[in-house]
């Protein structure tokens, strides 16, 4: 806390030209800290004058640092029936302290109501008193406590017409599931027929130099369209919330990006893009894979950036531009990213996240391999895959 302060005083101090590098955030932190640390617990010396003889604040005590925070000014307290408005201060420090310790069997209690009313058809509420139908007396008592004006209600309206309709948008796109099913299954046999050639359908589609190619464009170019459909959806909130968390959608959207995006990257070093925008990994990388990965890694809890193998071919592009620019056999230029992708690219293959057809004689990427350092191979982690295939 010490060490936070200090930054905030050099931020505050007039002699300050310019912001320190992290400044904002800091100011956050503390500021976060402050009010965690005033709200968090009230003051131990003021509850041992007003004679609290609570147990769990000793408890509190001896692992929670405690704020020195008091009440200050009035409060007014609502216990259900009527107010109370208090201005001693301890005596406010006590009632808070009780409601607060008060709120589980107050909670329970309010659980244990019958004539519990929930509002599941937002859209259909009535605007006024009079609007309600007979059958929705519970429903217009209970918008009559609120004390809800006809402008909440018509919000209320208006949040429960909007959900309505994310419900529909994603039950549009649940529907298109079977379509992206289609379009991968006929890469999945462009990828088959392309290593019985012994080239990968990486190299063979940046190639393009048969119809079958041509055809597995104008797939790729079909399902990108649903896809970035529905990233744009869920950019506008036109989908409900849990929708990119469901499990059918992160398997669904985690198979698509293993077998498209290396089709994208393809393209993307085929038609020499990097030349103009740079690496595809810095600025050409499109949302639709950005976003798929990130909910693949939030759902099974992964650290953020290690679902990256539908990448592979990137990396391996960028390795091959440094090394044909480099002066000959300077391998140490890439030596350290080479290492690190050979070693991601065992586990994945280990894990089956990418399939053998990296490994082809055809291959690119074996082409590459096979030019490395002798020492630098016979250590190498998939040195005995490559052996097998080739």
């Amino acid at each position: 806390m010490g060490q936070e302060l200090d930054q905030i005083l050099k931020l505050l101090s007039q002699k300050a030209m310019f912001p320190i590098q992290g400044s904002v955030r800091e100011a956050s932190t503390f500021y976060t800290s402050v009010m965690r640390n005033a709200s968090a617990v009230a003051s131990h010396a003021a509850c041992r004058l007003m004679g609290n003889t609570n147990p769990i604040l000793e408890t509190v005590a001896s692992f929670i640092e405690l704020s020195p925070y008091r009440p200050c000014g009035t409060f007014v307290f609502l216990p259900g029936h009527g107010k109370l408005v208090v201005n001693q201060l301890n005596a406010i420090a006590e009632r808070s302290l009780n409601d607060h310790l008060g709120y589980p069997s107050e909670l329970q209690g309010c659980l244990n109501w019958q004539n519990v009313v929930q509002l599941d058809h937002l859209e259909g509420l009535p605007l006024s008193s009079s609007d309600a139908a007979a059958g929705n007396i519970a429903t217009k008592i209970a918008l009559d406590d609120l004390g809800l004006s006809t402008r909440a209600r018509l919000c209320l309206r208006a949040a429960g017409e909007h959900e309505k309709q994310k419900l529909s948008n994603q039950q549009r796109m649940d529907n298109k599931m079977q379509e992206i099913e289609l379009g991968l299954a006929k890469l999945e046999e462009y990828k088959s027929k392309s290593a019985l050639c012994k080239v990968g359908y990486y190299d063979a589609f940046r190639i393009s130099k048969y119809e079958d190619d041509f055809k597995a464009n104008v797939t790729r170019l079909e399902l990108t369209g649903i896809w970035d459909e529905i990233i744009e959806m869920l950019n506008r909130y036109e989908l409900p919330e849990p929708f990119e968390s469901r499990k059918v959608w992160i398997e669904l959207a985690t198979k698509y990006r293993r077998i498209v995006e290396p089709l994208d990257i393809a393209n993307y070093y085929r038609h020499a893009k990097n030349e103009d925008t740079g690496p595809y990994m810095h600025k050409g990388r499109p949302r639709r894979y950005r976003y798929t990965q990130r909910w693949r890694e939030h759902g099974l809890r992964m650290p953020v950036g290690s679902s990256a193998e539908s990448c592979f071919w990137a990396e391996v592009e960028e390795l091959l531009l440094l090394y044909r620019t480099a002066d000959p056999g300077a391998f140490e230029v890439i030596r350290e990213r080479t290492i690190n992708l050979e070693r991601k690219l065992d586990e994945w293959i280990r894990s089956n996240q990418i399939s053998n057809d990296v490994f082809l004689k055809g291959s690119s990427f074996t082409k590459w391999w096979i030019t490395l350092p002798l020492q630098h191979k016979s250590v190498s982690p998939i040195q005995g895959q490559i052996n097998r295939e080739i």
